[in-house]
């Protein structure tokens, strides 16, 4: 007996509404949805509990070829409601930070990021620490792999940590049922001018892909090579007013005046952290069904990544060659560069990850999955210059640090009774509930390099800093769908977690601090109420807490001797939020339109802050943040005309500090990085079958990178401006198999900053052949 599904429009994608139920397991999990209650089903793993009790966005496949010039798995959240993804540059591995409606790109231990089930958000620390970084692991997907990207905005499911208080975003990748291949080819190019850099810096792409399905085996592998070039990222500076008058130092030109984010006159000397990164991925994916209603699954990911990180000097002396340190005068005035000024950094990591999961999709009374998974950093190294330019370029003294044997494992067993073993009766309850375990392991260790920097052995008996350490949390958790009557449907959850940090420690050359065990358990209820007021019309209320505990670097992870530092605090108290929404949903027919109110109160809210007049960070609690807000989302297909598919969406988010005895000055001020405005647009016009055209925007406002929101200037290195940034597409399908794509991101060409500059305009270009 086949399934049958009923196309229904949810947020731009074609949900599936069961019509008529199977034993067979499909090979993907669908969703569906029922007076505001999305419904999972299908056998593939997922991270995503059967009911899911808030707002959730998401795009397909077909949408992402499509509309979107996608060079990373990361740009499949481009134009979603209220997201913003830190990406710096083509292939960016230490700082795609997501940003949510109340979360800011620092805080990257706010939202979770799944892959079929499997953990790539990093909380083995938040944000960026010196030599160490946070962001999910986005290489560990490929744009082409992707099926289906879901968002789930909130905390409101018991079956998510704390993690979730801003955002779930759940990867499906694909599982094919037939044989298919695929291979691609991918070019882009940034042509860039910004203080004294003039240049055009290019990146390479390529992929393949096979998968099939022969009996009850079936199987998907992919392979991913990326070669880019991205534009500088920092800038060494200096303030003018630390010059002295006089005539010492090496006289030279070139610097370029500036004001800094407070306003004070400084002088730009450079660039740095250009990365010339070479990333490699590999991912095989097996299932086998041991009966109609029981798979089995393996996931194997890995990931290769090389990056060099150069710098220039925009400062000439007097012979017209590049001067890299030392004294300096500068129109009367000296000043003194460190050796590092102008730094260096090769990156080599080698990252593996790992799932099972055994699944049952019976979709009668009671189904149930068990899975662990394990992402380990195999080799993790980063070696920096101790010596100054030009020398460093060919060799001589620096350091290694090293993270090999650092990450995470999970182990989880889940859940689903349905009463009477039926969906959508009046009275019946659809009970989800799991149990499980998430473990994380910190070890950094920094030595000193005698003789070569680049391939030098380290030198254990000359330690920079160890730090490192283990955390670990337990949990239990329930949620039921209740429908209540006919028109009336609710959600009622509770998860329990018990944490607990231990073998923290934190270890120089002169001293060692080890840190005692810590332990906190916490209860967290989730409520969601759903009516559906008229034929087309649903509201949606939904309540939830989230309790976010301190990551292992934010405890331990203190660094130092590069360019910024970071103090860790061993004593720091889990963040907790209460997050409420209360939502509109109207269908039109052929689309949707969603109206979203939104409040988040957050209580010991954790954050990374640079100390004023240093390039040092400290993180600390701040006592409370709060957050109300409005997010309007539009998505339909065939407007006016056949064809021609329309999104739209606009958040307004007054987020703000309400109280904060350890910096009074940041009270009443604006949460970092969260904007009053953001907004996204597309349309994509298809006039024929083969020709797609899209033209999208996207808007932020004004957002500030200080808790007392100090950085006025927001327009230069360090700040975080608003910004306006259009992107075009145009695909064509040349016949059955081959496909061809132009487009350019950022078309208008604004510059703007998020503390690094973003991609000025970049033309990219592909070819894809589909069999």
């Amino acid at each position: 007996m086949k399934t049958y599904f009923l196309p229904l429009v949810v947020s731009g994608i074609a949900w599936p509404c069961l019509a008529q139920t199977s034993p067979d397991i499909s090979n993907q999990p669908e969703r569906s949805r029922a007076l505001g209650v999305v419904t999972v089903n299908g056998g593939q793993p997922s991270s995503l509990p059967t009911q899911i009790p808030t707002t959730i966005e998401g795009i397909t496949r077909e949408e992402i070829e499509t509309r979107i010039n996608a060079t990373d798995s990361e740009d499949a959240l481009k134009y979603l409601p209220s997201l913003l993804v830190r990406k710096r540059y083509i292939g960016d591995y230490n700082h795609a930070i997501l940003s949510t409606r109340a979360s800011g790109t620092g805080n990257s231990a706010r939202s979770a990021v799944y892959a079929d089930g499997i953990l790539l958000s990093n909380f083995l620390g938040n944000g960026i620490a010196n030599g160490s970084n946070y962001a999910p692991r986005w290489g560990l997907v490929t744009p082409e792999e992707i099926e289906r990207v879901d968002v789930m905005y909130g905390p409101f499911s018991a079956a998510y940590p704390g993690n979730s208080a801003g955002a779930v975003v759940d990867y499906v990748t694909r599982m094919p049922d037939k044989l298919e291949a695929h291979v691609a080819a991918g070019y882009s190019s940034q042509p860039n001018q910004l203080y004294g850099t003039n240049g055009t810096f290019n990146s390479w792409n390529s992929s393949a892909s096979i998968g099939s399905r022969s009996g009850d085996w079936s199987f998907w592998i992919n392979l991913n090579h990326t070669d880019s070039n991205g534009q500088p990222l920092t800038f060494p500076t200096v303030l003018q007013s630390a010059g002295v008058a006089g005539s010492a130092g090496t006289p030279v030109t070139g610097a370029v005046a500036g004001l800094n984010t407070t306003n004070q006159p400084w002088l730009i000397l450079g660039a740095g952290t250009q990365y010339r990164t070479q990333q490699d991925h590999a991912k095989i994916k097996l299932a086998y069904d041991i009966t109609p209603t029981l798979r089995a699954s393996y996931t194997l990911g890995w990931w290769q990544n090389d990056a060099k990180g150069r710098s220039e000097s925009y400062l000439k002396g007097p012979n017209g060659q590049p001067v890299y340190s030392g004294p300096i005068n500068i129109g009367g005035k000296t000043y003194n560069l460190s050796p590092t000024a102008f730094g260096l950094s090769n990156d080599s990591q080698t990252h593996t990850m790992h799932g099972v999961s055994l699944k049952s999709h019976t979709q009668g009374s009671f189904d149930w999955e068990l899975s662990a998974s394990l992402y380990d950093y195999g080799k993790d190294q980063q070696r920096v210059p101790t010596i100054a330019l030009p020398a460093a370029a060919t060799g001589g003294n620096g350091t290694l640090q090293d993270q090999n044997g650092t990450g995470w494992n999970t182990l989880a067993a889940k859940g689903t009774w349905r009463q009477n073993g039926l969906l959508g009766l009046q009275g019946a309850h659809i009970v989800d509930f799991g149990l499980g375990r998430d473990a994380y392991h910190l070890d950094i260790r920094k030595f000193n390099v005698a003789g070569d920097w680049q391939s030098g052995p380290a030198n254990e008996q000359s330690l920079v800093s160890q730090v490192g350490g283990r955390a670990e949390t337990r949990y239990v958790w329930a949620q039921d769908s209740w429908q209540l009557a006919k028109d009336w449907k609710a959600v009622l959850g509770l998860r329990w977690e018990d944490w607990t940090a231990s073998q923290g420690r934190t270890a120089t050359a002169s001293s060692q601090l080890n840190y005692a065990q810590r332990s906190e358990s916490h209860l967290s209820p989730k409520a969601a109420l759903a009516y559906q007021l008229a034929r087309h019309t649903t509201l949606k209320a939904s309540l939830g807490r989230a309790v976010r505990f301190p990551t292992v670097g934010e405890l331990y992870g203190a660094t130092s001797g590069g360019v910024l530092s970071f103090i860790n605090n061993p004593n720091l108290r889990p963040e907790k939020s209460w997050t409420s929404e209360l939502s509109a949903e109207q269908d039109l027919g052929n689309g949707l339109l969603r109206a979203t109110l939104f409040h988040e109160t957050t209580k010991d809210a954790l954050y990374s802050q640079l100390i004023p007049g240093t390039t040092t960070s400290a993180v600390q609690n701040v006592d409370k943040v709060r957050t109300t807000g409005l997010e309007l989302a539009y998505s339909a297909q065939s407007v006016l005309v056949r064809g021609l598919d329309l999104g739209a969406s606009l958040t307004f988010a007054n987020s703000k500090t309400v109280a904060n005895a350890a910096n009074p000055a940041s009270v009443g001020k604006w949460q970092p990085r969260v904007p009053r405005w953001r907004a996204t647009a597309y349309a994509t016009y298809q006039p024929t079958d083969r020709w797609a055209l899209t033209v999208a925007a996207r808007y932020s406002g004004r957002q500030y990178s200080n808790l007392d929101n100090s950085d006025i200037n927001a327009d230069t290195y360090f700040g975080a401006s608003k910004y306006f940034s259009v992107d075009l597409r145009a695909r064509y399908q040349i016949d059955k198999q081959l496909s061809a794509a132009f487009g350019v991101d950022n078309a208008n060409n604004a510059q703007y900053w998020n503390f690094h500059p973003y991609p000025q305009r970049t033309y990219t270009a592909s070819l894809r052949w589909d069999m």
